[in-house]
């Protein structure tokens, strides 16, 4: 499988996705102070239901699969019935061969061994994906966008190959320039003749990115989520509910809202951003009449507990970046040139190993 597919696999999950991606961005803005990063939010129009059966098994026979196997997954996918029901009133059944069951647990390895062989072919871009969710990344140097622009073109034939529709009008670029040139010009992209849209923000697996790297638009989104929750907490407290009870309500509905995929964003906030998130906190303590952990301190631990993770497995595309000092008990730091590559996730991750050994 490729090793920049996050979802399906052991020992990921979104925000290692999230984490690649900004790591591989900040890294590349650190190296060059005209370099600049463009990111292509890729749509596919109904994914699942486009997978072509007899490319997928020719795909998993090229991985190894046994012939046996993937003739059984060829049977399963082809000639499969298909109906409405609402109330007692049905329509006529429909035979398809495409596509894989809506709500199958199969279904979404089958797309992710689909599309193993979409991958980057130039080392100034990267392709990564979590399910159908794309990123196209491109990494640009001396306003040089040849690369990327090929990667686009590349990634727009293989899908025709492959029987995968673009969503152009879903489909969204973000640009990260932080060099502060009184006018670029940056090259459109055009997929199917279509130039695609520009934003200054995206969200993408549940977190804002936005072009000029804050987090404020996305901690601003959750504070706003986790005081509507508070109104649930109060309304429990006032049935007289336990504190254990209450605090139980509070770390699955507020607390989970407030620490999705802190390990990427977290150590990048702002002081106002995080004193914002920690208000909630203190109002639901105030109404639990429990203590409850600070953010500061779930961040802290979720690093650590994250790169511990990654250490551990050898197949992790981002394992390279924890390597042993010559004392074998702690690990060699990460250089960086700015603040905010030294606040991002891996540099942060190493000190807190380092700090914890």
């Amino acid at each position: 499988m490729d090793p920049l597919q996050f979802a399906y696999h052991h020992n990921r999950s979104t925000d290692d996705a999230i984490a690649h991606l900004l790591h591989t961005k900040l890294t590349h803005l650190d190296e060059g102070r005209g370099n600049y990063v463009k990111m292509l939010f890729v749509d596919y129009s109904s994914a699942f239901n486009t997978i072509n059966p007899s490319l997928l098994t020719t795909k998993l026979g090229d991985l190894g699969l046994h012939t046996s196997l993937c003739d059984w997954i060829s049977n399963f996918l082809t000639d499969r019935p298909q109906s409405v029901r609402v109330g007692n009133c049905a329509s006529s059944t429909l035979t398809l061969s495409t596509g894989a069951p809506q709500g199958c647990v199969l279904s979404p390895l089958l797309y992710s061994l689909y599309t193993y062989d979409c991958t980057a072919t130039s080392s100034s871009t990267i392709i990564v994906k979590f399910a159908d969710d794309t990123v196209v990344m491109g990494l640009i140097s001396d306003s040089d966008e040849r690369a990327y622009l090929e990667e686009i073109k590349y990634l727009e034939n293989w899908c025709q190959e492959n029987n995968l529709l673009l969503n152009v009008s879903k489909t969204k670029e973000l640009i990260v320039d932080c060099s502060k040139k009184q006018e670029q010009h940056y090259q459109p992209v055009r997929i199917s003749g279509i130039t695609v849209e520009r934003v200054d923000s995206f969200r993408y697996l549940g977190v804002h990115i936005s072009q000029d790297l804050s987090w404020s638009r996305h901690t601003s989104s959750l504070a706003k989520k986790a005081r509507q929750r508070l109104y649930h907490l109060r309304r429990l407290r006032d049935f007289r509910l336990p504190s254990k009870v209450l605090r139980n309500f509070y770390t699955c509905t507020i607390e989970s809202i407030l620490t999705g995929n802190i390990t990427v964003w977290f150590g990048n906030s702002t002081k106002q951003d995080r004193q914002a998130l920690q208000r909630v906190v203190r109002s639901a303590e105030c109404i639990t009449h429990t203590e409850l952990p600070d953010l500061q301190t779930i961040y802290y631990k979720q690093c650590q507990t994250k790169a511990r993770r990654i250490v551990k497995d050898p197949t992790h595309p981002n394992n390279r970046l924890f390597s042993l000092l010559r004392s074998g008990r702690r690990f060699r730091s990460l250089k960086t040139k700015t603040e905010r590559l030294k606040r991002s996730f891996f540099p942060q991750a190493i000190r807190a190993l380092n700090q914890g050994n």
